[in-house]
């Protein structure tokens, strides 16, 4: 995964975790119902992540803000919203009270909703930060220079650090490219063939001083071609956004705001408040990210599905695209679950080990089921049974040795090659031949390596002893 994923798109964020009231319009609903209810849970876990606020939408009409109250109470529905955070309907006296800034000659009732906002790049550090706390690994300006093929599976990933110009081979026994805008490229890597995937969409965000632009809370407004933008106050900013307008260069880490960008963005506020005449030379920050939406040909990216889409590669690399930032939790549990039909796809890596070797499918089809993308390995060290007829071989004892830390002969047999449990014609069998091997590999005596064989095979004797014992 390209850490450029993040500081391209994460961080550009509009900085909500909101399920997306737009998307009902387009009949979106199992969309909308998941980021509504994700809402929730992302407040539970990190509320400092999620600050509770009210979105506001001004209307001109009480018949408008029916229509809209029709919409809102449908979205708090679909996310199970609590009595305390249902929407609240405005008129001119709450407004002057809530919202004063707004233009009320023109703007005469409000729907007001709960929304949270989020610092997009602090909610991924913290995502990291707690997977590094069960025992991940993170890596970081290391993005992925190529993926590891073994048998024609990814196997692993090379990776360049761009601060000391170092390279590092990971192993995985599946890759997953979660890599933004980078997708295709990432994709192109594992086969140079695979066609285009995403549609990417420039979202231009551009900050004023609070004094310029003094809204109290977050505002829903609609642009000149009917879009709807946010102005949302965070302390003494508020930044205005977004744009979707389709960019046709390539993944970039810094897409460029325009003028005109910054004009579009700019333009709705006069419509909304008394004093909200901008100019460009007001604006005191400004960002650009690029949205990884997945193509839908014809459609302009306003148009397009906030849908998440996650497919297997020839090689077995999962890809994982599109999805909005309220709803990474589920996006990843969808990927975990490919992860795992991938791990659970042993015929394709068992026909490849049996290639050209005497082990035999059943053979085969044990190391790809204990092993996964690293039977090739286990098998270099040694492809020879350890017993006529056997399905275990060699190089499992120096796998366990070498790798897992075996250190008696019950190791092998019970906790390492499970031959012990599930191949009760060769448990026996093969004993022997692990204590003779595990005696070369850890310089064992003969009397030595005789007691761990008389050790292990009294517990295989034992397993199928069921005389009544005392208890």
């Amino acid at each position: 995964m390209r850490s450029s994923a993040s500081a391209s798109t994460s961080s550009r964020s509009s900085k909500l975790i909101h399920g997306g009231l737009r998307y009902l319009a387009l009949g979106e609903v199992g969309l909308v119902r998941e980021s509504a209810l994700e809402r929730k849970v992302i407040f539970r876990l990190a509320p400092h992540l999620a600050e509770r606020r009210w979105m506001v939408l001004p209307v001109r009409s009480r018949a408008a803000l029916l229509k809209f109250r029709a919409a809102i109470t449908a979205y708090e529905k679909l996310g199970a919203v609590e009595r305390d955070d249902l929407h609240q309907n405005w008129g001119s006296e709450e407004l002057e009270r809530f919202e004063p800034a707004l233009d009320r000659s023109e703007w005469r009732f409000a729907c007001a909703y709960r929304e949270y906002l989020t610092d997009d790049a602090r909610l991924v550090l913290a995502n990291l930060r707690a997977a590094a706390g069960l025992g991940a690994r993170a890596l970081n300006w290391a993005p992925v220079t190529g993926i590891q093929l073994e048998n024609g599976r990814a196997s692993g990933v090379t990776v360049r650090c761009r601060l000391t110009g170092r390279e590092a081979r990971v192993q995985a026994g599946c890759v997953v490219n979660a890599a933004g805008a980078w997708v295709d490229a990432l994709r192109r890597l594992e086969d140079p063939a695979a066609p285009g995937l995403l549609h990417l969409s420039k979202g231009v965000h551009v900050g004023v001083p609070a004094a310029r632009l003094p809204i109290r809370n977050l505002l829903l407004l609609s642009t000149d071609d009917r879009r709807g933008i946010f102005a949302l106050r965070r302390d003494e900013i508020v930044f205005i956004g977004t744009t979707d307008t389709s960019y046709r260069h390539g993944a970039e880490l810094w897409p460029r705001v325009s003028r005109a960008d910054v004009e579009y963005l700019l333009a709705p506020l006069q419509h909304y408040l008394a004093d909200g005449k901008l100019e460009p030379e007001d604006v005191r920050t400004a960002w650009a990210g690029l949205r990884p939406l997945v193509a839908e040909p014809g459609k302009p990216p306003t148009d397009i599905s906030r849908k998440d889409e996650i497919l297997v590669g020839p090689a077995g690399v999962v890809t994982v695209a599109g999805g909005k930032l309220t709803g990474y939790r589920p996006m990843a549990q969808r990927t975990l679950e490919r992860v795992a039909e991938v791990l659970g796809e042993l015929a394709p890596l068992a026909a490849a080990l049996a290639a050209g070797r005497a082990i035999g499918a059943t053979c085969a089809q044990r190391l790809a089921r204990l092993y996964g993308s690293e039977a090739e390995q286990v098998l270099r060290l040694g492809a020879e049974s350890l017993a006529p007829g056997a399905p275990v071989v060699t190089g499992e004892v120096d796998w366990a040795v070498r790798h897992e830390a075996a250190a008696t002969v019950e190791d092998v047999l019970y906790r390492r090659t499970r031959v012990a449990l599930f191949e009760p014609d060769a448990r026996g069998a093969v004993a022997p031949g692990i204590a003779r091997r595990m005696a070369e590999l850890l310089g064992w005596s003969a009397e030595k390596a005789a007691e761990e064989l008389a050790r292990a095979e009294a517990r295989l004797r034992a397993d199928l002893d069921f005389s009544d014992q005392p208890t």
